[in-house]
């Protein structure tokens, strides 16, 4: 029966289970006692756990895999054309998870929370939303929980897409046919997954900047996200569904291992691990200067020290400049035609700093923000109205996801 369900899953993406009077009335009574259970008190939910069998209770949170609390469920917010804002959530290798507000331009009432079939096995949600109104989420793809034969380390990127805000979506291989919009499936180093730095797009052009690295197990093994290897810089155009290097060379709706090693590479870096850290980091910021693009990103060293860098096309080639060490670079603001204000932080250390980067190429230091914890993740507000500027995420005393300690801060000019 289990090959059967398989293949109804794979042959129409759903099966109905039907049940006679006797089952019927069997799950209606075991639903009544999983309510009577969750409505118990915490501490004796908790205490139905098993250390032999791994099973039982888990609170919201406290999900652990591979020794690791699941910290991946990042939610992101979209406006749709009609008004309604949309709460999109990769709920780490599942559905993507969306859920609606009932009226526009307005979070109140019940929210409708639904799964989107087209986006499975979902993780890093990245929405947004072109001037005709068409709305695209990029996610990466475990294709491993798919299809088991597939190894843990091949992830992709893919999209979906809404045409009617939000109600219905396809994804990206309904409309090209193509498995995948960027990844690989057979490097011989085994990093064929991708990890996203940014995803930013033009508000004038409304093209979309990507930048990203690799990862993967390396050439001796399948292991997720153990190596970090190589920064790349692909444009997207959401009307024509096609991606372009930085030349100018149409890649078609598919960037491959091919593409990207030829057209697409911005910097190699070793196949190591420089004081046990990933590198490059997952974090970059991507954006262009007068139609030229230019990515942020940094390194480490065998002392885990930061190193940043800035790589510019030059209309010719890209060439990479070490800007600063011991930062993290969190956002990027535009103040002009040709400088952008850098958002970082330190690890451990509070506070964030601000620098200018003009015609991505001259750094120099500008500001301050105090704050009074480390802070985590910087987003710059769209459309922003000062003082609301940034927001930015505190960092947690603890890595558990049930920790939820940091300070949220909102910071912008008077």
């Amino acid at each position: 029966m289990a090959y059967e369900m398989v293949d109804a899953w794979r042959a129409d993406g759903i099966f109905q289970i039907s049940a006679d009077h006797q089952q019927a009335r069997a799950v209606r009574d075991a639903f009544v006692q999983s309510a009577r259970f969750f409505a118990m008190p915490a501490e004796r939910k908790s205490a139905c756990v098993s250390d032999l069998t791994y099973a039982g209770y888990i609170a919201s949170g406290e999900e652990v895999t591979a020794g690791e609390a699941d910290s991946h469920n990042y939610p992101t917010m979209l406006q749709a054309d009609d008004g309604h804002v949309l709460l999109i959530r990769g709920m780490h290798n599942t559905r993507t998870v969306i859920s609606r507000a009932p009226q526009p331009h307005s979070l109140d009432g019940d929210w409708s929370t639904y799964e989107v079939a087209a986006g499975n096995a979902a993780s890093y949600p990245m929405p947004f939303r072109t001037k005709d109104g068409t709305l695209f989420v990029f996610y990466r793809e475990t294709t491993h929980d798919i299809d088991k034969k597939v190894p843990t380390d091949t992830r992709p990127m893919k999209y979906i897409v809404s045409r009617d805000n939000g109600l219905t979506w396809k994804n990206s291989g309904e409309l090209t046919g193509r498995p995948f919009v960027v990844g690989s499936t057979n490097r011989a180093d085994n990093m064929n997954e991708i990890y996203i730095g940014q995803l930013r797009q033009d508000p004038l052009t409304g093209l979309v900047h990507i930048a990203y690295t690799l990862a993967g197990g390396g050439p001796t093994q399948h292991v997720h996200d153990f190596y970090h290897r190589n920064m790349y810089y692909v444009l997207f155009d959401p009307t024509t569904l096609h991606f372009t290097s930085a030349a100018g060379r149409d890649l078609g709706t598919q960037v491959d291992d091919l593409d990207q090693e030829t057209y697409l590479k911005i910097a190699e870096t070793p196949l190591e691990k420089p004081g046990d850290q990933k590198s490059p980091d997952y974090i970059q910021q991507v954006n262009s200067t007068f139609g030229r693009p230019f990515v942020l990103w940094f390194t480490y060293d065998d002392n885990a020290v930061t190193h940043n860098k800035v790589s510019r096309w030059t209309g010719t080639t890209w060439e990479t400049t070490e800007v600063a060490t011991g930062l993290r670079t969190r956002e990027i603001e535009q103040v002009n035609s040709v400088t952008w204000r850098v958002y970082a932080t330190r690890d451990g250390k509070p506070n964030i700093e601000t620098y200018l980067l003009t015609f991505a190429r001259d750094w120099r230091p500008e500001s301050m923000i105090p704050t009074a914890k480390p802070v985590q993740r910087i987003e710059l507000i769209g459309g922003f109205h000062d003082p609301a500027r940034i927001l930015a995420s505190g960092a947690s005393t603890a890595r558990e996801v049930a920790v939820a300690d940091g300070d949220i801060y909102v910071a912008g000019h008077n």
